[in-house]
């Protein structure tokens, strides 16, 4: 990468941050930014200003979601940490997933419900994901060469998954389980939202 573009936004990584409800797998927010704490903090009070009432909330080990989740929902959530261990670093093992030794759990505030502390459903969301855009293909020529085309295509995959798309086990689109849709949006009705 040239010299002038290094840690400029959209050149180098970039990375898509998800939010999914376990129960309605709607996927209520969503960001495309760097790996730091203000894209952290962005996407968590998108995450709060959804909600009308307390929810149990798990985040990886990631640090910045520390203080982000403080600032937006402050005491009011039940929120938890979970932490992988991995094996191998991630430069050992480049192409391949470094092997997961176990986890830990953190109660970071409020009182979750232990049993529901997981991240496997967003892990699970990251698979279809990479499944379903190839700009998510690693070592291809089909990966994003603009970052804003990247956060289009992110965001036509969202509104598709939540709107469009009927999920297996729920047998209804994500949206018509929350309530937030009382059909299956078409392409069309998609399309049309651009207009």
């Amino acid at each position: 990468m040239p010299a002038d573009k290094r840690g400029r936004f959209g050149f180098g990584d970039v990375w898509t941050w998800v939010a999914i409800d376990a129960d309605t797998k709607l996927v209520p927010s969503w960001m495309v930014g760097n790996r730091d704490a203000m894209t952290a903090r962005t996407l968590i009070e998108d995450l709060a200003a959804r909600f009308s009432h307390r929810v149990q909330l798990t985040t990886d080990g990631h640090r910045a979601y520390l203080e982000a989740v403080e600032g937006a929902f402050g005491c009011d959530v039940d929120y938890a940490m979970l932490i992988k261990i991995y094996g191998a670093s991630q430069e050992e093992v480049r192409y391949s997933p470094a092997e997961c030794l176990g986890s830990e759990t953190k109660i970071i505030s409020g009182n979750p419900d232990r049993k529901h502390i997981s991240t496997s459903y967003v892990e699970r969301q990251n698979l279809t994901m990479g499944m379903g855009m190839r700009r998510f293909t690693r070592l291809t020529n089909a990966f994003s060469k603009k970052v804003e085309n990247h956060a289009y295509q992110v965001a036509l995959h969202f509104m598709h998954y939540n709107f469009a798309r009927i999920h297996k086990t729920l047998r209804v689109t994500p949206a018509m389980e929350s309530g937030v849709a009382d059909h299956i949006w078409s392409l069309e009705e998609i399309a049309l939202l651009s207009q």
